[in-house]
C-alpha cells in the first residue's frame, strides 16, 4: 500500500482492555489530560481518517456507549492484548484496522501516513523508546485468521503474531509515543486520576 487507504477501508481500533495493575486497576481510557479522556481524544484525532471507531474494552461498557462509542469485549478472558485485537478484528467491517493502546501519550502526526506507506501486509511502529507493535496497522482478514490460529495455539504474543503475518516495523527517529504506565508518567503528562471517576 503506497499511501492510506480511504476513510470507508479504515477502522480506529483503540485497545482499552488492559487492567493497569501499576496504576492500583485506574481506568486508562478515562485518565483526562486537559480536560478531555484519553479514549475520547485520539477517537476524535483519527476520526475524520476512519469509516468508524471500537474501542476493546471490558469494563464500563455502558460508559463508552454514553460518549458516543463502541466497545467490544474480549471474547475470552486473560490473553493479553491479544484478546482485544480478535474483539477488534472480529467487529471491524473495513479492511483495514488501525490499532493505538489507549494510553499513548502522544500520536505524532507522521504516524499514519508513515505505516500506510510501509506496504500492503501492514505495519507497526518503533519509536525511539523500542518497538510499539500495538500502534499498528492490520489487513483484518488476515489478522483474524492469525488471532484465531495464535489464540488455538496458545501463543499470545503480538510480535510474534506480526512476524507470522509479515508486518513492516516503521522506524520513527527522534519519536517518542510514551505510555501511562506509572504514576509518574501520569505526572509528566500533567495527568491529575480522579478516583472517583477512575
Amino acid at each position: 500500500m503506497s499511501a492510506a487507504p480511504p476513510p470507508e477501508a479504515l477502522t480506529l481500533g483503540i485497545l482499552a482492555g488492559g487492567r493497569a495493575t501499576r496504576l492500583g486497576g485506574l481506568d486508562k481510557a478515562w485518565l483526562e489530560r486537559g480536560g478531555v479522556p484519553q479514549v475520547t481524544r485520539l477517537a476524535r484525532r483519527f476520526a475524520p481518517q476512519a469509516a468508524a471507531v471500537l474501542v476493546s474494552a471490558n469494563r464500563d461498557v455502558q460508559r463508552y456507549a454514553e460518549a458516543g462509542l463502541r466497545a467490544v469485549a474480549d471474547r475470552q478472558a486473560d490473553l493479553g492484548p491479544l484478546g482485544g485485537l480478535q474483539a477488534l478484528a472480529e467487529a471491524c467491517a473495513t479492511p483495514w484496522l488501525l490499532t493505538l493502546p489507549v494510553d499513548l501519550v502522544d500520536v505524532n502526526d507522521c504516524l499514519w501516513p508513515s505505516l500506510a506507506a510501509a506496504g500492503g501486509r501492514g505495519a507497526f511502529v518503533e519509536d525511539d523508546d523500542g518497538l510499539q507493535p500495538l500502534v499498528a496497522l492490520w489487513q483484518v482478514k488476515e489478522l483474524r485468521a492469525a488471532a484465531a490460529a495464535a489464540i488455538a495455539g496458545g501463543d499470545y504474543a503480538v510480535r510474534a503474531l506480526q512476524a507470522r503475518l509479515g508486518m513492516a516495523r516503521v522506524r520513527l527517529a527522534g519519536v517518542r509515543l510514551g505510555n501511562l504506565n506509572t504514576p509518574g508518567d501520569l505526572a509528566a503528562a500533567g495527568i491529575a486520576p480522579s478516583p472517583d471517576r477512575q
